[in-house]
């Protein structure tokens, strides 16, 4: 069954994994401790003030995957910019968790509603859909079992689901706007360069990864992100809807561990070879929100197209094991001195100068970062 990117599923550790949650959020990014509530209460009482009639409709979005790691985090910073909300949740036990939190009152009261929708089911994703104006569509296929097996089957299913996604939001008459959720995975995974040049080639929004070396390498987290993206703007071709996607990088942040383990993973497959290639990155939960909400509202302008996300390079072994140690994973045997720069470096340009024209090109230098 398809389940939301980052929701671990079992329910003696409900109680632990909601308390974790309610504590993120309440952190913020930094600020001061707000709850949902009370960023409702703010986002209903400016949408109000002189709003003309019909401007709280235009500020209704569906978001899908919104119990996830990210899908919360990206609710959060939508209802700090004033938007309406709906959360389209795939079960039950998601339902039961969400009101666990305790996050805000009944629903719609603060700005959030709650509908069922399976993204297998087009039906029920055109009935989440129908009434908002954008889709933020950040929920996944992980393996429901909690560990790292993703299948090759799951990317097959992946591609599938972004698909129905795409399509509900066509025939929705209201949805004019998708943000689409891929990964840095779906753009840096190809054969490497030879060593030839003078200067590493840079990875960008306008590479993707080889589906063919993917399958070879058994990298299939990579395959489902890269061919479901494909999918997404196969669907989206010559369609009346705006299509944008963004790239995060291995998305961490407070309660990482517990609550985007198997993602991450997952996502760390291969990683030996993206730290030797200088492709290996992470992305704070809370930045990669605020991409999505920053590149939403700015497509009625000049954004468009992929935007890849992260905020940090990751250039040592001591900090891979790190990451390894903060996930559980057993740790495995350092990589080798590299014997060359890396062939490869990424690049944010794109992003960057949509979210502040002051920020350059990220070629970050190593910084000690707290994951969890």
């Amino acid at each position: 069954r398809a389940r939301a990117m980052g929701v671990l599923r079992s329910t003696h550790s409900m109680a632990a994994e909601v308390e974790e949650m309610r504590a993120a959020l309440l952190v913020g990014a930094g600020g001061p401790a707000w709850s949902w509530r009370r960023r409702g209460a703010a986002a209903a009482a400016k949408r109000g003030a002189g709003a003309e009639e019909g401007a709280a409709e235009a500020r209704a979005v569906c978001v899908t995957g919104g119990i996830s790691f990210l899908g919360l985090a990206v609710v959060d910073r939508l209802l700090r910019h004033g938007y309406a909300v709906r959360l389209a949740l795939e079960t039950q036990e998601d339902l039961d968790k969400l009101r666990e939190m305790d996050l805000f009152g009944e629903n719609g009261r603060d700005g959030v509603w709650t509908i069922m929708a399976n993204v297998m089911d087009p039906e029920s994703l055109h009935r989440a859909f129908d009434g908002c104006v954008g889709v933020f569509h950040t929920s996944s296929l992980v393996d429901p079992g909690g560990i790292s097996g993703y299948t090759k089957h799951m990317a097959t299913l992946e591609a599938k689901a972004a698909e129905q996604v795409v399509e509900a939001c066509v025939r929705t008459e209201s949805v004019r706007k998708c943000v689409f959720t891929s990964s840095l995975l779906a753009c840096v995974w190809r054969q490497s360069y030879p060593h030839r040049h003078r200067f590493p080639a840079t990875v960008d929004e306008s590479c993707w990864s080889d589906e063919a070396f993917c399958r070879e390498k058994k990298l299939w987290f990579a395959l489902g992100k890269t061919m479901a993206e494909k999918a997404a703007w196969r669907a989206a071709r010559g369609r009346d809807l705006k299509l944008v996607t963004v790239c995060p990088a291995l998305v961490t942040g407070p309660g990482f561990r517990r609550r985007n383990s198997t993602p991450s993973i997952a996502y760390l497959k291969g990683a030996h070879t993206m730290l030797a290639e200088g492709l290996l990155a992470t992305a704070d939960v809370e930045r990669v929100a605020e991409a999505h909400v920053r590149v939403y509202e700015a497509m009625g302008g000049t954004a468009g197209g992929r935007y890849i996300c992260y905020d940090h390079v990751v250039r040592r072994a001591e900090e891979f094991a790190e990451l390894e140690r903060q996930l559980g994973l057993r740790p495995r045997a350092p990589p080798p001195p590299a014997a060359a720069p890396p062939s490869f470096e990424l690049c944010n340009r794109k992003l960057a100068r949509l979210v502040s024209s002051r920020r350059r090109c990220t070629h970050d230098a190593y910084l000690p970062v707290a994951y969890d």
